[in-house]
């Protein structure tokens, strides 16, 4: 499969994807013998890389790997953050993280908390976040105050952000106390803080936001497969195919597979 060299470095556990760049702008990776440069592309089953003088053998290839896990509030969806603050490669074992090329798939603001995937399968992550296709993910979001019932209804049949309106999304109130509504939300699609956002909008605050599942991948309490706060969990072999499966639905009926 071709792809860019840095990605290819970073599925395959060599550096993260900024390292990867780094070392490529000072011609440290070569490519068929000559230097690489930003956004050369490379297919490793035929081509020869190097790195520092040392080729990478397809062979070398780490298995991969496929996680569920449950993020905490105040962890960084990133592989690495310039401001030193935590990021989710933290909180797995370096047995995971070292020359694996794990990463998040998609991403969950910093004082947001709940269901994260992560994998260094670069082939399923470009299925899983491209902009055709539309995984469920469900959400319970603490609003202060008490939204009415017709603006609910505007969040359900989209609203304008940012220039363009959103999906369709479902909607409902799970409980109220005398300060705040809880509400479960479902959305198909994954702009930038879309919840905040929208709950802006509408003339509220979000005191709190949690995604409870990912699909059918789910954390939430009720469920026996639960993971608790900072934890995470190896997805079963029938997840994982559930997963390739649906992304090669949606993106083959859209007419875009992504080679």
């Amino acid at each position: 499969m071709v792809e860019r060299v840095q990605k290819i470095l970073s599925q395959w556990g060599i550096a993260s994807r900024r390292r990867a760049e780094e070392m490529i702008v000072v011609g440290r990776v070569k490519l068929n013998g000559k230097i690489v440069t930003l956004g050369d592309k490379a297919d490793p089953n035929c081509d020869r890389l190097e790195v520092d003088g040392k080729p990478i053998q397809p062979s070398q290839r780490p298995e991969l790997i496929y996680i569920l896990m449950n993020k905490p509030v105040g962890v960084v969806c990133t592989c690495d953050d310039p401001q030193n603050r935590s990021i989710v490669l933290d909180l797995l074992p370096k047995k995971l993280t070292d020359r694996t090329g794990i990463h998040p798939v998609g991403r969950l603001d910093f004082n947001s908390s709940g269901a994260l995937l992560l994998t260094n399968d670069g082939e399923l992550t470009l299925k899983l976040t491209h902009p055709r296709y539309h995984l469920p993910k469900t959400y319970e979001v603490w609003v202060k105050g008490h939204p009415r019932e017709e603006t609910l209804q505007q969040w359900r049949e989209g609203v304008m952000l940012m220039g363009k309106k959103t999906l369709p999304a479902q909607v409902e109130v799970i409980g109220r106390c005398p300060q705040h509504t809880r509400l479960k939300v479902i959305l198909t699609e994954g702009r930038n803080r879309q919840i905040r956002r929208i709950v802006q909008q509408l003339g509220f605050h979000v005191l709190r936001l949690h995604r409870t599942a990912i699909d059918a991948l789910v954390i939430s309490p009720a469920n026996e497969n639960s993971l608790p706060t900072g934890h995470y969990r190896l997805l079963t072999p029938s997840e994982i195919a559930f997963l390739k499966h649906r992304a090669n639905l949606i993106i083959e009926r859209e007419g875009k597979l992504i080679q």
